[in-house]
């Protein structure tokens, strides 16, 4: 039996985004979050900084848009990647950080607006894609 047949009973394979480059050395020189999604709206990693700065300032409902952008990005991005709905996006893949810090930020913002369902799919996925990603989000938050 190959070792391939074996690994696809265990389900699918993890979802692992391209690096962002140009994303991450923007941020590293200290440019704004809010110049650089002008010129890479396509980036969750930017639309989530935006989020857990809105969110950061006591701009809920303008974080809870950031983030909502932010998702939608991150799964665009996954199923460019082969993702089909399910499986693992490992959160110690850094391109992957993004997506999972937006979809943090989405369930943490729909929570505080009440509204109802969305956080617990949201918490939901999260643990679906990566179990530590939740800890090491808030443990880097701290």
């Amino acid at each position: 039996m190959s070792e391939t047949f074996r690994t696809n009973l265990l389900g699918p394979e993890p979802t692992r985004l391209p690096a962002e480059d140009e994303v991450y050395q923007g941020l590293a020189l200290g440019r704004p979050a809010l110049d650089l999604v002008a010129r890479h709206p396509e980036s969750s990693l930017l639309w989530a900084v935006l989020a857990e700065e809105a969110w950061d300032e006591g701009r809920t409902i303008e974080s809870y848009a950031f983030a909502r952008v932010g998702y939608h990005r991150g799964l665009d991005a996954l199923r460019r990647s082969g993702w089909r709905g399910a499986g693992p996006v490992p959160w110690e893949h850094e391109p992957n950080r993004g997506f999972l810090r937006a979809l943090y930020a989405l369930g943490r913002a729909a929570s505080a607006i009440g509204e109802e369902g969305e956080p617990e799919r949201i918490a939901a996925f999260l643990e679906g894609s990566d179990p530590t990603a939740k800890a090491a989000i808030e443990g880097a938050a701290s």
